[in-house]
């Protein structure tokens, strides 16, 4: 095992949709995987669909899915693990449970994706910014529902102004800097 996987680690994107987190996580996965790190990846549509279908979008719900996702990043963390969390995470409560269930066995980065309401609008892949505001999606996050910005994040990166390949080396360094600095990681 290298210094940088001794000590697991998750790096948690959040941000609106359209902010780039699926396509972040994918670039760093390719990267990660490239370089001989098997990850773990936690993509909020795939949590949904497989972990937590049977939740709803209220707000207890959305945090009890955040809360689910940072328990199975931990368990994954605490075996030496890298996971990347693709997840809107609208509310800094549980994003900071996810950081203390996670932290209990290694690093944790969070990584808001800062990109603009109408920059994640004018991308609007799933056309759901569309139907949020024709009401068809009631307590859609940045429409009629908050997303509160994270009070400490690890790295700040706005996709309209940083470039895909820009974005995955910072988070890239992130991660071989939480590795360095890692209870227990070899220098």
């Amino acid at each position: 095992m290298s210094s940088a996987s001794a000590a697991g680690v998750t790096v948690f994107l959040t941000g609106l949709s359209g902010a780039g987190k699926s396509t972040i996580a994918d670039a760093l996965v390719a990267r990660l995987e490239a370089d001989g790190r098997p990850v773990t990846v936690l993509d909020g549509d795939v949590v949904r669909t497989h972990l937590s279908s049977e939740l709803d979008f209220s707000r207890a719900h959305r945090d009890l899915n955040i809360r689910r996702i940072g328990f199975v990043a931990g368990e994954v963390v605490k075996h030496g693990g890298t996971v990347v969390v693709a997840a809107i995470a609208p509310y800094e409560a549980a994003r900071e449970e996810a950081r203390e269930l996670v932290e209990r066995h290694g690093r944790f980065l969070l990584v808001h994706l800062s990109t603009p309401l109408e920059v994640c609008e004018g991308r609007d892949v799933k056309g759901l910014y569309a139907k949020a505001r024709a009401g068809e999606i009631p307590g859609f996050t940045g429409i009629d529902d908050p997303y509160e910005a994270p009070a400490r994040p690890d790295l700040v990166l706005d996709t309209s102004v940083t470039p895909l390949a820009e974005s995955v080396a910072r988070i890239r360094a992130a991660i071989d800097a939480a590795a360095a600095g890692a209870p227990g990681a070899v220098a």
